[in-house]
């Protein structure tokens, strides 16, 4: 009833009223915010691969110091390589670094008892007091800055959540990585309490057992860079999961995505985002020739993401979760502090090499927060200019002679080469067959019997509809009552009605995956026949895959319930699955124009709407479809002009 705009159905939501008018006051802000800390995670892509492989090569010039030059072009070679590997997909790379990763645990781990058996003392770093009295000591604030670059990578690890699932993170982060981790620079701050002159230059190389040159040292330096290679890999594929996600939401253009698993829903590769990222690696590498500025430049990206993540998570408690606001509170009030301590100190960074990630996060912001804008003033003007069905589309009834068909062997033409045995129950030969033999039921005779006709009102005139045995499904790119405007444009351009006609609504629901039993809900237009509503609801991780079959299967339940004869029930079903069998999606494609607003400052106002609606949205809108996304063949889209004014 909601095409017909009879009555109000909507998706149930657990969102109350008043929630949804406290969040929709500040929705902006709070969006901003959040593409801002999405802006510096896409920075955090190209710093992560860039400052660690760039690190682990320059350990080389401990022993061969005339390599020192040639650090940069040797990471990035190691760099387009990686880059390379991206198309292969995450679950076949997984198989070369998991190895590689467990080696290096494993290194870390050995390495740091042996340079703590050096200064057992260092256990006292445990004690918090020490790193209070550190700063009260020397007051210097900027030292947390340093101090965060030991955290960097847990934001790509809780990113990757798409590819691998929480309790395998859980497992090998607590009883394996993160110990190791620890134990690894207990032995580093050993080494700097023994040998502090001599390793105060590269602490991680100079305190490796044996000394440089000696196999040990080699053998870490391998790994090292290989090691790095897979920090890279992971930050590199959260990306991908997180730009999936924000196209989902709207908030960027549609570009084409690569599904490389078939188990695991969340690998994808993105072949456009992979070259974006390997030249702003390179060019990180390139630009920053001190490694100190990268790192200042990469610590400012995490310190930034972490304490949005905190903020957003501190809303997310009582709205999302519906938890007492005082878990809110505490929560924002301990890891608040913290992260607002490193990103205070981060801050500070700005003038030696943080600003490159915060231009390039405030560029990233503004154009998806303009994008966000432009396509919710387009999917406005979709909700807006809905039509009711009936007031277009009428019904009449005209008595027909019936005489019903039990069997009818039917051959496609000889050129064809192909016998064709049909079970069906129309009344003329279908076109393009030749009839080899007719059975009729026995004793049987013609009878009257009404049959339903279609007509389009086009205010003038009224048009008799024909109907196909096909399937048409109409986009709606918006909630609302009334069925799309590109139905109407449709039926003016070609006027004949598919057997089935849905108009599929598409919600992006707030978890990564809907389960496929709960992904669709199916309503039927009772005042029409072949008329349904349908709603697609897809996690924001879940590929974009409208299966026509289960829509299918959800119309016959339909209509099996108002069918008292078997007779008509077998007919009504082999009809919708035929129609099924051939079925095209049909959406609109935008000409969109800036609406002139009559304001203070319209002149000004206006040829600013103008520039950003009609010279870059719609231009890139042109170049990035809706459709590009999808998983259905090109060939089964039809795309409906419409002249938008928004």
């Amino acid at each position: 009833r909601a095409l017909t705009t009879d009555s109000g159905w909507k998706t149930p939501s657990s969102t109350s009223t008043s929630t949804i008018t406290l969040l929709g006051k500040s929705r902006w802000l709070l969006l901003a915010w959040s593409l801002f800390g999405t802006a510096l995670t896409f920075a955090d892509g190209m710093l992560t691969p860039a400052v660690s492989v760039t690190s682990a090569v320059g350990g080389i010039a401990l022993t061969v110091p005339r390599l020192s030059s040639n650090i940069g072009p040797i990471s990035i070679g190691f760099l387009v390589a990686l880059f390379l590997l991206q198309r292969f997909g995450t679950a076949k790379v997984a198989y070369l670094f998991s190895p590689v990763a467990f080696i290096w645990i494993i290194l870390l781990l050995v390495t740091g008892i042996i340079n703590i058996t050096s200064y057992p003392g260092i256990f006292r770093a445990f004690d918090p007091s020490r790193a209070v009295m550190l700063f009260v000591r020397t007051k210097n604030y900027e030292l947390l800055a340093g101090v965060l670059l030991a955290l960097t990578g847990c934001e790509a690890m809780f990113a990757n959540l798409g590819q691998f699932n929480r309790l395998s993170i859980q497992l090998s982060f607590g009883f394996l990585v993160y110990p190791a981790l620890i134990i690894a620079y207990l032995g580093q701050g050993a080494k700097l309490i023994t040998d502090g002159d001599a390793v105060i230059a590269n602490v991680f190389y100079a305190s490796i057992p044996g000394g440089a040159g000696k196999p040990l040292y080699w053998i870490v330096y391998v790994v090292s860079i290989l090691a790095t290679l897979v920090a890279s890999q992971a930050i590199i594929t959260a990306t991908f999961s997180l730009f999936q996600q924000v196209i989902n939401l709207r908030s960027l253009p549609p570009v084409r995505m690569r599904y490389t698993s078939d188990s695991i829903q969340g690998q994808i590769y993105i072949p456009s985002v992979n070259w974006i990222l390997c030249v702003g690696t390179i060019a990180f590498v390139l630009i920053f020739k001190d490694l100190a500025k990268m790192t200042n430049a990469y610590g400012f990206a995490v310190a930034t993401v972490m304490f949005v993540t905190t903020t957003l998570i501190t809303i997310q408690i009582p709205y999302v979760k519906h938890l007492p606001w005082a878990l809110a509170v505490a929560w924002f009030l301990f890891f608040g502090f913290l992260d607002g301590l490193f990103w205070g100190a981060s801050l500070r960074k700005v003038p030696h090499g943080a600003w490159v990630p915060l231009l390039v996060g405030v560029v990233a912001t503004a154009f998806m927060f303009f994008w966000s804008w432009a396509q919710g003033l387009a999917d406005q003007f979709d909700g807006a200019n809905r039509r009711n069905l009936r007031h277009f589309i009428s019904e009449a009834t005209e008595p027909v002679l019936h005489s019903p068909v039990t069997r009818r062997n039917l051959r496609l033409p000889p050129n064809n080469g192909l016998d064709v045995t049909v079970q069906d129950s129309i009344d003329l030969p279908t076109p393009d067959v030749e009839e080899e033999d007719y059975i009729s039921n026995s004793g049987t005779t013609p009878h009257p019997r009404e049959e339903s006709k279609l007509y389009l009102d086009t205010g003038d005139t009224k048009v008799l509809l024909s109907r196909m045995s096909t399937m048409a499904i109409f986009h709606k790119l918006s909630s609302g009552k009334g069925v799309p405007h590109t139905f109407y444009g449709f039926l003016k351009q070609w006027p004949t009605l598919p057997r089935v006609v849905v108009f599929l609504t598409v919600r992006i629901m707030p978890v990564a995956h809907v389960e496929k039993e709960d992904r669709y809900r199916v309503t039927k237009v009772r005042s029409l026949p072949g008329f349904y509503g349908a709603t697609y609801m897809k996690g924001y991780r879940d590929k974009f895959n409208v299966d026509v079959s289960a829509i299918v299967e959800l119309i016959t339940v339909l209509e099996l319930r108002g069918v008292e004869s078997q007779e008509d029930a077998t007919s009504i079903v082999d009809e919708i699955i035929t129609a099924g069998r051939s079925a095209t999606h049909i959406v609109p494609h935008y000409h969109v124009i800036a609406r002139r607003l009559i304001i203070f400052g319209a002149p000004i106002i206006n040829w600013i709407r103008r520039l950003l609606i009609e010279d870059v949205y719609r231009s890139i809108a042109y170049v990035f479809p809706e459709t590009v996304t999808w998983l259905q063949a090109a060939d089964e889209i039809i795309h409906v002009g419409v002249t938008a004014e928004i």
